[in-house]
């Protein structure tokens, strides 16, 4: 059997009790062993400045070589104020610079994200979509996933309660597994 692949997995929030966490904590369980899941740490990371591009910090760094030793991403994010966190467009704006060292181009990418409200996490998603595609990181179209947040649907331990969400999770994280092969074996 191929070893499995390593994803780097963002999580745009970084509240203690994230639903996105947990939403990341799910798709790990229900990947199954051909992708091994990274969750890149991003609450460490300074403000983006382009004039620290030759000496970053350590942690700029450190982001950096954990999304180039990564096959794919998955980035798993809120919605706040019809967009993505500034936290996460920090660490996207840091892996993605200086200007011809973008250490995401052309990894195959997952978008999902949670939220409470009706239409999910839709017009964060979009945005990031728009990043993703400036910055050469082909992005699975289909199936979209807007999930909206209930209370109890996901545990701290990633364990999906509503059978019909778990069905649905675990279907697309099966389409992101083939979209992710199918990108890499046309390299």
């Amino acid at each position: 059997m191929a070893a499995p692949r390593r994803v780097a997995v963002f999580i745009g929030s970084l509240r203690a009790e994230s639903f996105n966490r947990r939403l990341a904590l799910a798709l790990g369980k229900l990947a199954g062993p051909a992708l091994s899941f990274e969750h890149i740490r991003i609450d460490d990371l300074p403000h983006y400045n382009q004039d620290h591009d030759g000496s970053a910090a350590e942690a700029s760094r450190r982001l950096k070589r954990e999304v180039e030793a990564a096959d794919a991403l998955l980035f798993v994010t809120p919605e706040y104020n019809r967009s993505m966190p500034g936290v996460l467009k920090n660490a996207i704006d840091i892996a993605s610079r200086p200007y011809g060292k973008n250490s995401f181009a052309s990894k195959p990418a997952g978008v999902i994200g949670t939220s409470i409200g009706q239409i999910g996490t839709a017009l964060a998603q979009q945005h990031l979509r728009n990043v993703l595609a400036y910055l050469d990181v082909p992005v699975m179209g289909q199936p979209e996933a807007f999930i909206q947040y209930t209370d109890g649907l996901i545990d701290d331990a990633g364990n999906v309660s509503k059978e019909s969400t778990a069905k649905f999770l675990g279907d697309w994280i099966k389409r992101y597994a083939a979209w992710v092969e199918t990108h890499l074996a046309a390299r």
